[in-house]
């Protein structure tokens, strides 16, 4: 009988794509890259002759220790038995340097893993990441303002990262085949709150504001969240039609909505 996967593991077996998605990550020669899951070791052992330093973060025990066994005589790869969630990532790292990171995120936490690595962006440590999600979450975070899938999680990425939709695969490059296509996204981390300036705490919280109901224009999501119909008439930028949804609408005008409804009152 074939093993069980813990914790809804579904293993790369496809040669072809794993080795593409090691060589989305350009050049790693002088890199140190952070592999969140690494099951079996399908990635990892690529990545093992080609960066200069791998850590592998690994849930599950068992897999763990197998692959601390398999790559105990390569002394640029460290096994770490833990959970991505819960790791300080500077941690892992020499002080002044930045990683990359690779990874097949699991289905039920994938959004929690994203934005854990988006607090990390922020804080500068973070260079690029190859991802591989569930097809429908990839294309949320991928979606362009106006479409169908732009909402809070697509915002969210796009204020961190460049995103890049690289490829989608089905489900018989796993074992066992998941239910589901998964699709490979690549990051450029560039955080982008000094550009368009808003604070993140802030603008965060903002956000979540306005994508609060999809179906209520912008202007009922924030006078539910407390904005008074008086006050968002004073501030409400000309390029903003007034009943605009909050999914058809670019990152800056976003912004300069946040901008004008905290800006110091003038006595």
């Amino acid at each position: 009988m074939k093993r069980k996967p813990k914790l809804g593991q579904n293993f790369l077996v496809d040669d072809a794509a794993r080795h593409a998605i090691v060589e989305a990550l350009g050049d790693l020669s002088k890199r140190t890259v952070i592999e969140i899951g690494p099951g079996h070791g399908a990635i990892t052992e690529i990545l093992a002759t080609r960066c200069r330093h791998l850590i592998a973060l690994e849930l599950d025990r068992a897999l763990a220790a197998e692959l601390t066994f398999r790559f105990r005589d390569q002394p640029q790869v460290r096994i770490v038995e833990a959970d991505i969630l819960k790791t300080d990532l500077h941690t892992l790292i020499p002080e002044g340097e930045t990683v990359d990171v690779i990874g097949n995120l699991p289905y039920y936490i994938t959004s929690d893993i994203l934005l854990h690595l988006f607090a990390a962006a922020r804080a500068g440590i973070l260079t690029r990441a190859v991802l591989m999600m569930q097809r429908e979450v990839a294309d949320r975070v991928s979606a362009s303002p106006g479409v169908r899938d732009y909402g809070l999680l697509s915002a969210t990425a796009q204020m961190h990262a460049q995103v890049d939709h690289l490829f989608t695969l089905p489900p018989s490059a796993f074992s066992p085949p998941p239910e589901v296509y998964s699709t490979v996204l690549r990051m450029h981390f560039a955080p982008r709150f000094a550009e368009l300036g808003v604070d993140a705490p802030g603008f965060d919280a903002f956000l979540h504001q306005c994508f609060a109901q999809k179906r209520k224009t912008l202007q009922n999501n924030l006078r539910f969240a407390g904005h008074s119909a008086e006050q968002l008439a004073a501030v409400w930028p000309a390029d903003i039609p007034p009943l605009a949804r909050a999914e058809s609408l670019a990152l800056a005008p976003m912004a300069e909505l946040y901008r004008a409804l905290t800006a110091p009152i003038a006595r």
